[in-house]
């Protein structure tokens, strides 16, 4: 389910935390769905169960997930504030990534056009 990379300058909790909103966003993850808990996560993907549990707290924190004593974590029921947000910045990181790698910004507009042509 996840997957991280410690090469990476992203810190492994931010990883984390943008890898559920991605499941929740591509409906791998819907409203109401348990999360592994802190340490299965933690040993699944080889890291410390305290860098899991900063990635649940920030969640949580954002209202994007929801914890019940004894049972859990869970996917709180979408905001669509908070998931623009999280995939507007996606789209800045991509973005950067293209200018580096020598896309120009009419190709990224082009682009951008084709696709809203393609969208509902």
């Amino acid at each position: 389910m996840f997957s991280i990379d410690l090469t990476s300058r992203t810190p492994i909790y931010e990883q984390i935390y943008n890898k559920i909103i991605e499941l929740i966003i591509s409906g791998t993850l819907v409203e109401n769905s348990q999360l592994p808990s802190v340490r299965s996560l933690a040993k699944d993907a080889g890291v410390n169960p305290n860098t899991v549990a900063k990635a649940y707290q920030e969640l949580e924190r954002n209202g994007i997930i929801y914890s019940l004593q004894g049972r859990g974590s869970f996917i709180a029921k979408p905001d669509s504030k908070i998931f623009q947000s999280s995939v507007l910045e996606a789209f800045d990181n991509s973005v950067n990534e293209a200018f580096k790698r020598g896309v120009s910004p009419e190709q990224l507009k082009s682009r951008i056009d084709r696709l809203k042509e393609k969208c509902p």
